[in-house]
């Protein structure tokens, strides 16, 4: 009895011990971590099906017969699985490599969108994507990721540089270039979803509020400027104010919307039966699905689109809140604020609460770019929720319940018990043999 206790005593037994332990906390996701993964694949799944129903249509009415029917579908679904692959790379190895390789990816962005304004493809008077044919990439799209990396990375390093606009001036100065090359392309809603994503970073990382609302403000007196001397841009902002002035112009794309939510009621008149997306609803498998949702689903779809999104939402924020070291915490805040605000725009401006911006409606919308660069996030997103960080060792690791306290009360006995001279000594080593004992069998 006495060797097998000794031998279950030795430290590499106790090392297997811990092993184990780590090995089956990993195969045990967190509550958050399942709450991101289904959001994310029931999304996934949701959006396949409503991009076959607002796509195929217009397909078969173009082409005359079914052939090609499946081709925004067929499309969907092969960048939808190369970003699945993505996610979960990311979400088991990737979050120390992204972080080492932040400046590089950073630098990736910013050269490829210099590229798509000098020999990208134009299409409806904008730059936004390079690549030959159908493998075209639209840069803004790693550039919202990359500035969410950058700032997670700068803010984790220096914590102080948030406590003022001098401070964090260097990100915002990143952040302004970026926006300004995004904006000549040009693409106002892109840039928008950007500058609240990074103010929500700045915000995690200790800004104070006065500071951000000194930003905002001039922020929105920039983007009131841009509005301005921008004909559409200024035809869509009337448009939105007083959409029955021109139904047939400025005001042709949101009123097609209400339309097309009104005419869905509570429960829709099913999926495929949609009518506003046969030539009446431009964009409908892109920046406007969710009004095809409100036609053939009704409010019922829209409110499942809803509660998706807010346990997304919940989800992302409380694993940003339980984060062990500082950059995961912000790194998950900016890349869950990021998908939020882009998904609020969006079903904002479809609903007719706020001007038409060209935002899709993540994981839903027909969009290859935007569909594996937000995939990329939640790979990230998932990697803090399963415990990974990117600055091993600088912080311990709190863990929940009296186990810490057990292991530290077991660790002073036992050094108790080493050290024990003076009267009583074999008193104590019996005592700590028994405790040995009732420990190796237990």
């Amino acid at each position: 009895m006495s060797a097998r206790v000794l031998a279950l005593g030795r430290p590499g037994a106790a090392g297997r011990a811990k092993k184990a332990k780590r090995r089956t906390g990993a195969a045990s996701p967190s509550a958050e971590y399942n709450m991101l993964l289904t959001a994310t694949l029931c999304l996934l799944a949701f959006g396949a099906v409503m991009v076959f129903s607002a796509s195929s249509t217009t397909q078969v009415l173009s082409n005359g017969g079914l052939s090609n029917s499946a081709y925004y579908l067929k499309r969907t679904l092969m960048f939808g699985a190369v970003g699945l692959v993505i996610m979960h790379l990311t979400a088991r190895h990737g979050l120390a490599l992204v972080r080492r390789l932040t400046p590089a990816i950073l630098a990736l962005a910013f050269f490829l969108l210099l590229a798509a304004l000098a020999v990208g493809s134009s299409v409806n008077g904008a730059s936004r994507w390079i690549g030959p044919g159908s493998l075209q990439i639209q840069p803004s799209e790693l550039a919202k990721v990359a500035l969410i990396l950058y700032g997670a990375d700068i803010l984790a390093r220096k914590p102080k540089r948030a406590r003022s606009i001098a401070g964090f001036m260097p990100y915002l100065l990143i952040t302004g270039c970026a926006c300004l090359l995004i904006l000549v392309e040009p693409d106002l809603g892109t840039a928008m979803v950007v500058a609240f994503a990074v103010g929500t970073t700045l915000l995690v990382a200790g800004a104070r509020p006065r500071d951000l609302g000194l930003i905002a403000l001039g922020l929105g007196v920039v983007a009131l400027v841009v509005t301005l001397v921008e004909p559409y841009r200024m035809a869509r902002l009337t448009g939105f104010l007083n959409p029955s002035a021109d139904t047939s112009g400025a005001g042709f794309q949101a009123a097609q919307a209400k339309i097309a939510i009104g005419s869905g009621g509570i429960f829709g008149v099913g999926i495929g039966n949609g009518v506003q997306k046969a030539y009446y609803l431009p964009e409908a498998p892109t920046d406007m699905i969710a009004a095809v949702i409100g036609e053939e689903l009704g409010l019922v779809g829209i409110i499942g689109i809803v509660g998706l999104f807010s346990l997304f939402g919940y989800a992302g924020l409380r694993v940003a809140q339980r984060a062990k070291d500082n950059y995961s915490k912000l790194l998950v805040a900016g890349l869950t604020s990021l998908i939020l605000v882009q998904a609020t725009i969006n079903l904002f401006a479809v609903m007719g609460l706020a001007p038409l911006t060209g935002v899709p409606l993540p994981f839903v919308s027909y969009g290859n770019s935007n569909l594996m660069a937000t995939l990329f996030a939640v790979g990230l997103i998932l990697n803090v929720a399963r415990g990974g960080t990117a600055g091993a060792g600088k912080l311990r690791v709190v863990q929940g319940g009296r186990s810490p306290a057990r292991g530290r009360s077991r660790s002073s006995g036992g050094k108790s018990a080493q050290s024990g001279g003076g009267g009583g000594g074999n008193r104590r080593t019996r005592r700590s043999g028994n405790g040995g004992r009732r420990r190796a069998s237990g």
